[in-house]
């Protein structure tokens, strides 16, 4: 008999709960329905906000219009330095900046950098390439320190969770070939969809049961409608030949692990300096359960622990 893979204690408690609340599906509800119930997961589920000194909603020009961001800092001023990218997840269909501004203050805190958010256009409105031409436009933006942010960029950390961990590696592959006015120096993919995660080993033993499933996942697939030979849609396609110094974290009971494993062993073989991070006993998702699930602040802070490595900042 295959022995179960490991579970910590508060990790299943959480899913125990979940299961017992039922409930439709994800790819059973209406588009507006599922995203009101990823924000009430994680209204539900994760650390209630930090209080920063600077919160702050502003918007940069985009491809198709104004793009909405939001800009976190525990300081009211800051010198020079690197400011913090942030793309959030949601299979590019259902998050935006409200779902994850918990987290968003409690990186910025973490880390002491200004953090900013960005509120890209969703499928299935706007399906593939939207997303990423947005993430791309506001990065630069940033990255040409504007009036607006009141901060000067020195480099940009890149960072995302999910589909924003997908962002996250093609934005950093764009600005490798095209820069933008300061670099990334650090990319944080965190259990990012690199490579195609359908018939992964991954996606069958977790397909249920676990938070995010593999009905769920096909759902955003078929919104998203990504180009499976394009680079953009799936990063692992891209050159890592030049990719910047990286964070890669995965999480051992995600139905996509297997795809963030593919993309850190991309960067070992081409030489690329990478810290690689696979947080057992817990779900996909587990940077915004903090609440429900304790251990996984830890977990979270392992993450701003190895930026910080990979940063020189200790």
């Amino acid at each position: 008999m295959t022995e179960s893979p490991y579970t910590r204690p508060d990790m299943k408690a959480f899913l125990d709960a979940l299961a017992a609340v039922g409930g439709p599906a994800l790819a059973d509800m209406t588009l507006e329905e599922a995203r009101q119930s990823y924000v009430a997961l994680h209204a539900m589920a994760d650390r209630p906000a930090r209080d920063l000194a600077v919160i702050r909603d502003l918007t940069c020009p985009g491809p198709a219009g104004d793009i909405p961001l939001r800009l976190y800092d525990a300081r009211e001023s800051r010198d020079p330095g690197p400011l913090i990218t942030f793309y959030h997840g949601g299979g590019f269909v259902i998050g935006d900046l409200e779902t994850h501004h918990n987290l968003c203050t409690e990186i910025a805190a973490l880390m002491d950098l200004p953090l900013i958010a960005v509120d890209y256009r969703r499928a299935p409105e706007h399906p593939f390439p939207a997303a990423i031409e947005d993430c791309e436009a506001a990065t630069r933006w940033v990255a040409s320190s504007p009036a607006e942010l009141d901060r000067k960029a020195t480099g940009i950390i890149s960072m995302g969770d999910s589909a924003g961990g997908n962002a996250t590696i093609v934005v950093g592959q764009v600005l490798g070939a095209s820069p933008a006015d300061v670099p990334i120096v650090l990319q944080v993919p965190i259990f990012p969809l690199a490579s195609n995660a359908i018939g992964s080993d991954s996606l069958e033993t977790f397909a249920e049961g676990h938070v995010l499933t593999k009905a769920a996942i096909e759902f955003f697939d078929a919104a998203y409608q990504a180009d499976r030979t394009d680079p953009r849609g799936f990063p692992i396609l891209g050159d890592h030949s030049n990719a910047p110094p990286t964070v890669v974290a995965t999480a051992s009971l995600d139905p996509i692990r297997d795809s963030g494993r593919d993309y850190a062993k991309a960067l070992v073989e081409a030489g690329r300096d990478v810290v690689y991070l696979e947080m057992q006993g817990v779900t996909h998702s587990f940077t915004n359960i903090r609440a429900a699930v304790p251990s996984t602040q830890s977990d979270l802070e392992r993450i701003i622990g190895a930026m910080t490595l990979m940063l020189g900042r200790v």
